[in-house]
């Protein structure tokens, strides 16, 4: 006899029993979905935070010399077209990439920056001057471009800001999904990886129709995108009635994640919430935003951070490290935007380490292995130090040489530039700390550097300094051979004279970039001045 004998099992029990049957199934995929998820959000790595940095903006910030774990890793920006042609790559349309290495010393200072174990991303792009896809239509020569930017910074990440009227071009968008994934193929190829961040303009109702397309064209041509990164700033009408900058904020990186796990679903990838929040960035422009009345705060800032602890979020930026700073008692109208300050009083705080919070990710910790400055080898004797003049770029220093202010050497395999009138200081003096040493470390001395070639100027280009003359600011003159300006109004100073931070020389002398564009100029005007062989006369030609 069965136990249940005379028992039957009621529609009800059975109901009841397939229910929860059904609920144990759902609850273990769920969790086994949710594992995966999150396993797969590891495997993009830990968050990184890395500032913006304005490359070619004056003053220069000094990326090369970071102050924390905060200023480490940096964005350069920005890489964009050549004017006059479009598929020359080129620092703010200002600066080629060679004349970026000779007047900006930018190749020594990233060398510099990973030396002490920094990272560097180029960013392609940004809001003004044309980014290189949208001016070159040659695929051969776009491919080219890129490349060799990827290949003279030795770059391991790239950032491609793309907003503007540039954002709307689809023909551009296919031209350079296909230019990314040719140069990551060849990269790999080269056993080197290229990751790929795409930065985009975003509001609080998340990204336009012409942001989501353009994570559907770089997905569309292969591309293996490490993110998208999007623009916290600058939402003007977007942003509603009393809503706070981090409101807004996060009200954008909640709406763009919903609307990339649409964009990657319908490519095929089916990635999980965890995935998809380590797959996104977010750039605030801290301070005083480009549009009156938005200012992003130190508070919102924490916030930020937090909302991006809870979320796990890839990636942290900011726009930028130029203007993580107090504006000086001389900037009276904060609410004007300054490249060199927040325009908010951050009573000693950097927004840099209030954005990392705990971050402990690196952007590009494969680029280059650190190195201790003077690669060639502090501790292994002075033969393995000894600065070659036929591989050094400057003059290796002398004790018995006068350098003034802005006169660049070569000591130990660095390069060092004069900060004041110096004689006799040796430039790695180990004793004397950086504020009081005239001289400042720019970084060394790269592989297959030659001597840089200054043009001299012709006698005469300017008046030799007299004693007796008074000069006014912006006068300039020769001495010895060495062109100075006049920084301010002085009488019987010799240019190189001693000076200190104490008591400043009023003469400087010109850069040289300023000592090239002389001498172009000295050139053209004596080339103008000789007679011509005809003796200027015009040759008659033939009526027709």
């Amino acid at each position: 006899m069965s136990r249940f004998d005379g028992r039957r099992l009621s529609w009800t029990r059975l109901t009841v029993l397939v229910g929860a049957l059904t609920a144990l199934v759902l609850v273990g995929t769920s969790s086994w979905h949710s594992v995966q998820d999150s396993q797969a959000a590891e495997a993009n790595g830990d968050a990184w935070y890395a500032g913006y940095v304005d490359a070619t903006v004056t003053p220069l910030h000094a990326f090369e010399q970071p102050t924390s774990k905060a200023t480490r890793d940096v964005v350069l920006s920005f890489i964009v077209s050549d004017p006059q042609q479009g598929c020359r790559p080129t620092w703010g349309s200002a600066y080629s990439l060679d004349a970026a290495a000779d007047e900006l010393d930018l190749d020594r200072r990233i060398a510099r920056l990973r030396q002490q174990g920094g990272s560097v991303v180029v960013s392609f792009g940004g809001a003004v001057n044309s980014e290189l896809a949208t001016a070159c239509t040659d695929a051969a020569e776009l491919l080219k471009a890129y490349r060799s930017v990827v290949e003279r910074y030795d770059l391991r990440m790239i950032d491609l800001d793309n907003e503007g009227a540039g954002l709307a071009d689809r023909a551009a968008a296919s031209r350079r999904a296909v230019a990314m994934h040719a140069l990551q193929v060849e990269r790999a190829k080269a056993g080197k990886d290229l990751r790929v961040w795409l930065t985009l303009p975003v509001a609080p109702s998340g990204l336009s129709e012409d942001g989501r397309r353009a994570v559907e064209t770089m997905l569309d041509h292969d591309v293996d995108l490490s993110g998208v990164n999007v623009m916290t700033m600058d939402y003007g009408a977007s942003r509603t009635t009393g809503q706070s900058m981090l409101d807004a904020s996060i009200a954008a990186l909640t709406e763009t994640h919903r609307q990339l796990g649409q964009v990657y679903a319908g490519a095929g990838q089916d990635v999980g919430s965890s995935t998809l929040w380590r797959r996104m960035g977010a750039t605030p422009m801290i301070g005083q935003n480009d549009v009156p009345g938005e200012v992003f705060s130190l508070a919102a800032a924490r916030g930020l951070s937090a909302f991006a602890d809870q979320k796990g979020l890839g990636r942290m930026s900011m726009w930028s490290l130029n203007r993580d700073r107090t504006c000086g008692a001389n900037y009276p109208d904060v609410t004007v935007v300054s490249n060199s300050c927040s325009g908010v009083d951050q009573g000693g705080t950097s927004f840099a380490k209030l954005l990392r919070g705990d971050m402990t990710g690196r952007p590009d910790t494969s680029a280059v292995t650190p190195v201790v400055p003077g690669s060639a080898g502090r501790g292994q004797g002075e033969e393995a130090r000894a600065d070659d003049p036929a591989t050094s770029p400057y003059p290796i220093w002398d004790e018995e040489t006068t350098y003034v202010e802005g006169t660049r050497v070569v000591w130990h395999r660095n390069a060092y530039v004069a900060k004041w009138w110096t004689l006799g200081d040796v430039p790695d003096d180990p004793v004397v700390d950086t504020a009081s040493s005239p001289w400042q470390l720019v970084g060394p001395v790269l592989e297959g550097e030659k001597p840089v070639a200054l043009p001299k100027l012709p006698r005469g280009t300017y008046p030799t300094w007299d004693q007796d003359r008074s000069y006014r600011k912006g006068e300039r003159v020769m001495m010895g051979g060495t062109p100075f300006t006049a920084k301010w109004a002085s009488t019987g100073v010799s240019p190189d004279a001693q000076a200190s931070r104490e008591q400043p020389s009023p003469w400087r002398r010109l850069t040289d970039a300023e000592i090239r564009t002389a001498a172009q100029a000295a050139a053209k005007a004596t080339k103008d001045a000789k007679p011509r062989k005809d003796g200027g006369k015009k040759k008659r030609t033939n009526d027709r």
